[in-house]
């Protein structure tokens, strides 16, 4: 087993409070990315977890044992950081092994774990070259098998591909969702991108000055967000955000007025019908959830940027109040700067929040 439990663990520099007292469990096996934006406390947390930061309180247990004060060495864990730290005088293998050697593990059985690592991460070609000859997500590669052939428990990953271009962290990202299910083993994954954490986790972390923001499986995060801080974190474009105000409450909705949309009396359904909102409140709804022009509740856009990802248009505006729209454009539609588009607004799409942050 190998679990990973913090029971209220906190960390302090000085007067300084970094990470309140904070509880999580990640069951033995899962792909769990904590994420949040610089300064929330991510990194320090999975630094706890190995070892190299010492808490200020609460309990670090992996596999049901308490290894608060136990080094990084006895934890039964392999982290990979951002830096690949390779040696740049030793092959391929000879950097994979070398912990291996380290501790003492006969020749020939770390050369059959080295192997066998390589194979599963396409390096058994490369065995005998050394780090300059190798591209950025090979080395990559090399830095993980070196914590694979120790055959941890739990793997922790602090930004691992944030060295690499677009393309590089694209493929790396593959691989390490395919690494992840032929191994089987606890793996924490620490990153800022969104994307990332999006793609490959089994479960997210979302992290806000040191909190817990909210956590769960990513498609729930991104369909069903309990904060405007989540909701906006989470996608990409982000959700568009915009003030509204409440005019009544009917039948388990409320009758908002949006004035970025032109749009009155929309029917948004509220999370808890027993709880009245507040008369000023934000709402939510996803670039791609606008709907085709008669479908919902009509509203015009105005393009004042156009942004082509190749699998996707946006259509990017502004309104007298300078809140800032964004709508996916429809396939085979054409929308130039400077021209409208016509959308629906479905009220089934939307999401209230309060000014506050909390899901209404």
């Amino acid at each position: 087993m190998s679990e990973v439990e913090l029971a209220a663990i906190a960390k302090s520099f000085g007067e300084t409070e970094v990470i309140p007292p904070l509880d999580l469990r990640v069951p033995d096996g899962e792909f769990c990315v904590f994420v949040g934006p610089s300064g929330c406390g991510k990194s320090t947390l999975l630094r706890m977890i190995a070892g190299l930061e010492e808490p200020s309180a609460g309990q670090v247990r992996i596999g049901g044992r308490d290894v608060t004060r136990e080094e990084p060495s006895d934890r039964g864990l392999a982290m990979v950081f951002q830096s690949y730290a390779l040696y740049p005088h030793m092959t391929v293998a000879q950097n994979m092994e070398f912990g291996l050697e380290m501790a003492g593990m006969p020749r020939e059985a770390r050369r059959a774990e080295v192997e066998k690592a390589a194979r599963l991460l396409k390096l058994d070609r490369f065995l005998d070259r050394k780090p300059r000859a190798l591209s950025g997500g090979q080395r990559q590669r090399v830095a993980i098998g070196r914590a694979i052939v120790r055959q941890p428990g739990v793997f922790l990953f602090d930004e691992p591909l944030s060295n690499l271009d677009a393309e590089l962290r694209v493929e790396m990202r593959l691989e390490l969702a395919r690494i992840h299910r032929q191994v089987g083993a606890t793996m924490i994954y620490v990153t800022h991108d969104q994307v990332e954490a999006m793609t490959m986790a089994d479960r997210i972390v979302v992290l806000r000055e040191g909190r817990i923001e909210q956590q769960g499986p990513p498609e729930r995060l991104y369909a069903d967000p309990d904060t405007l801080f989540v909701a906006g974190f989470l996608g990409a474009p982000r959700m568009n955000l915009t003030p509204c105000a409440v005019t009544g409450c009917e039948g388990g909705r409320a009758l908002v007025d949006v004035p970025a949309l032109g749009i009155t009396g929309l029917a948004v359904p509220l999370r808890d019908p027993a709880v009245p909102p507040p008369r000023s409140a934000i709402l939510g709804l996803r670039p791609e959830a606008f709907a085709p022009a008669g479908q919902g509740r009509a509203a015009t856009l105005k393009a004042e940027v156009v942004e082509n990802t190749g699998a996707a248009r946006y259509l990017y505006t502004a309104t007298d109040r300078a809140i800032a729209l964004v709508a996916e454009i429809p396939r085979g539609q054409s929308v130039g700067t400077g021209e409208t588009l016509e959308v629906g607004v479905a009220a089934e799409d939307c999401l209230l929040f309060a000014s506050e942050g909390p899901r209404l």
